[in-house]
């Protein structure tokens, strides 16, 4: 065999060895990210299960609207500057979806699984803090929670390509009794009625 031949087996070998080695670090790569990805989901997760978050959460869906109605509590939110999250604990949730919505927009959350877990909450929790959002955005402008803004158009996007959740094609649903359905549905005195 000649010098040549030697030399182009070698740089031949060379190349696969460099190629494979390429391709193993990208697989660790992507296991990495993978993990990453996961550890972020977890942490948000025990963000999320915080009893100061949950308390906050039931606040706004059982207090802020009344809350809003006064016009005291709107000056409170309009007003520049600090505010007190003993008083506004609706801010506990915008400050969280707001941090969520710029990691979901730089890429540093995997969008599917954190919107699998969380789209219809964000949407709900929108609905009910979007007045407050605007109110303070009378006086620190549109970037007042953008990213939570952000956020809930793409979980609204999120849940209408999912009406039914993510479930694989070929899983099969079963009906599932619902022995009290008619039961809640009859009208009590002074209850709506519910359809």
């Amino acid at each position: 065999m000649s010098a040549e031949t030697l030399s182009a087996v070698a740089a031949l070998g060379t190349f696969l060895v460099i190629g494979a080695s390429a391709i193993a670090a990208l697989v660790q790569l992507r296991h990495m990210r993978a993990g990453n990805q996961l550890e972020a989901l977890l942490m948000l997760e025990r963000d999320f299960q915080r009893p100061e978050l949950q308390a906050a959460l039931r606040y706004i869906q059982e207090r802020l609207p009344a809350r809003l109605e006064e016009s005291a509590y709107r000056r409170e939110l309009e007003r520049s500057g600090f505010i007190d999250s003993a008083s506004h604990p609706e801010l506990l949730v915008c400050n969280w979806f707001n941090e969520i919505g710029t990691l979901l927009k730089h890429r540093l959350v995997a969008e599917a699984p954190f919107m699998d877990l969380f789209a219809r909450l964000i949407v709900h929790c929108w609905a009910h803090l979007a007045s407050a959002v605007a109110i303070m955005r009378r006086t620190r402008g549109d970037s007042q929670y953008h990213d939570f803004e952000y956020l809930a158009a793409r979980a609204a996007l999120w849940v209408d390509r999912h009406p039914r959740g993510t479930l694989p094609r070929t899983f099969t649903r079963e009906s599932l009794p619902d022995r009290w359905l008619e039961a809640d549905r009859k009208k009590e005195p002074g209850s709506p009625v519910v359809t």
